[in-house]
């Protein structure tokens, strides 16, 4: 079992996430292509940064943090609180109220109004407790 962000967990998560036709279908309708960067609240740098292109990750940790256009952060705590019992809409809703999770970068509010996006950020949670 990998840690969050660790090397190991990071390449497991781009497979699931490139496996996951939920995923993957709904960014590609969107015309998804993006810097997508987590990470703890404290820290400065992000954990970890994947690149999206058309939908699938295309790789992870590989790219530049000034090229980043989605930071999104919380507390160690919450991140686990976040992927052992995968949100919905409104318990992100209320996580990003309430400052548990960050958007350093990247604009939540136009995010959660695509339901491409949503449905798919919503998703990558439970993704990412399914590898760790």
């Amino acid at each position: 079992m990998a840690d969050l962000f660790s090397s190991e967990w990071a390449q497991s998560y781009m497979d699931a996430w490139n496996s996951d036709e939920e995923i993957t279908s709904s960014l590609q309708r969107a015309g998804f292509n993006s810097v997508v960067a987590f990470g703890l609240s404290e820290n400065e740098d992000p954990s970890f940064i994947m690149s999206i292109k058309n939908g699938l990750v295309d790789t992870v940790n590989d790219t530049p943090v000034d090229e980043i256009k989605w930071d999104i952060r919380a507390s160690k705590d919450d991140w686990m609180s976040l992927v052992a019992k995968p949100p919905g809409l409104m318990k992100l809703g209320i996580a990003y109220t309430s400052r548990k999770l960050r958007f350093n970068k990247g604009d939540y509010a136009t995010m959660i109004k695509d339901p491409s996006l949503a449905s798919a950020f919503v998703k990558s949670f439970a993704l990412m407790g399914k590898v760790l």
